[in-house]
């Protein structure tokens, strides 16, 4: 002990300022602080005003060095750090300090980070998005009993007398985002398996996904089951109907029961291919399909009905089906439906 003290009056001031502060938020963390009272002891110590905000709330506490809450609009931050927890930014931690940023500023908002992870953790109220992958996995398997299954949602954070919803997701967007955006209110959990992400939530807001996301929606009790209806709804999702929920289906559901081989083998499915080939065409006969009418179709691409009448025959002619008639249209919209199935597999 007393070669380590020597050895501290050795260091030079700013490390032993810094060691100082590490011990500053470890005697706070003993005393087991919550973060209002982590936010006044930092800005006293700080002498300026100190943030704290967590994501999953919206809520901040700005204190300053007097100890009193600060209501007034926030300054600009001097200096900022990100509070993670299980490798998610949960939140944020802060400094206004009206002058130069002085050279323990970054120390002292790494500890405050830490510390305040350590208090989010042990009280709440935010908790993480993203999940294990293998314990999300366990939840939806239709391979794990309900005993195994009851454990694994437990121990994602899900009360036995909750529902779950599952949603099966491709999205360039991070998967924490899209749940905090689908369940705000929590709780709601997120992981990768295979090439699909999965969210559980106890309730899903279909208005919420964000542009550019593709989403299936199970609504089965048994998340076994619902995981599986949110793929096979997934896989019917289109640029023009990007979030699809399994019930809203109904018997277009059977065709993701069709073996892939018997699917590609239809004549009608073969030629949708070739009329995909020119996207112009591809998203003609969509909005025509989608809407019934040519003049509905027109108004949808903001094209001439005249020029969607000369597409749609042509594109009938590759079909070899007659379009005009409610039996060509009937068949022209299963066989591109169908045709999307088989491209999301093949994709």
């Amino acid at each position: 002990m007393e070669a380590l003290a020597v050895r501290l009056s050795q260091l030079d001031t700013q490390v032993e300022g810094a060691i100082r502060v590490v011990m500053f938020y470890d005697t706070l963390m003993r005393r087991r602080v919550d973060l209002p009272a982590l936010a006044r002891a930092s800005a006293g110590l700080a002498e300026c005003v100190a943030g704290i905000r967590l994501h999953g709330t919206g809520r901040a506490v700005r204190v300053a060095p007097d100890g009193r809450e600060v209501s007034a609009p926030s300054a600009p931050a001097s200096t900022t750090a990100p509070i993670t927890l299980d490798e998610e930014e949960i939140g944020t931690v802060w400094l206004e300090r009206p002058g130069p940023v002085l050279p323990l500023d970054e120390v002292l908002l790494d500890r405050l980070a830490l510390a305040a992870a350590a208090v989010v953790e042990r009280y709440g109220p935010a908790r993480t998005t993203m999940a294990d992958p293998a314990l999300v996995e366990l939840a939806v398997s239709s391979d794990c009993d309900e005993a195994g299954r009851a454990r694994a949602l437990r121990l994602l954070g899900f009360a036995a007398d909750l529902p779950v919803r599952v949603v099966a997701v491709r999205s360039p967007l991070p998967l924490d985002r899209i749940g905090a955006l689908l369940c705000p209110s929590r709780p709601v959990k997120a992981a990768p398996v295979g090439d699909v992400g999965v969210v559980l939530a106890t309730t899903v807001d279909r208005e919420s996904f964000p542009r550019g996301v593709r989403a299936g929606i199970g609504t089965a009790d048994s998340p076994d089951r619902s995981w599986q209806q949110a793929r096979t709804a997934l896989r019917f999702t289109t640029p023009r109907r990007p979030v699809v929920d399994h019930d809203s289906l109904g018997a277009l559901a059977l065709l993701a029961q069709v073996p892939p081989a018997a699917l590609r083998d239809n004549a009608d499915v073969a030629a949708i291919a070739r009329v995909a080939e020119a996207p112009e065409d591809l998203e003609t006969l969509d909005a025509y399909c989608a809407t019934g009418s040519l003049r509905r179709a027109a108004d949808l691409l903001h094209l001439h009905h005249s020029s969607v009448a000369r597409r749609l025959e042509q594109i009938g002619k590759t079909l070899g089906i007659e379009l005009t008639e409610p039996a060509g249209l009937l068949r022209a919209g299963l066989a591109l439906t169908t045709w999307r199935l088989l491209d999301g597999l093949d994709g």
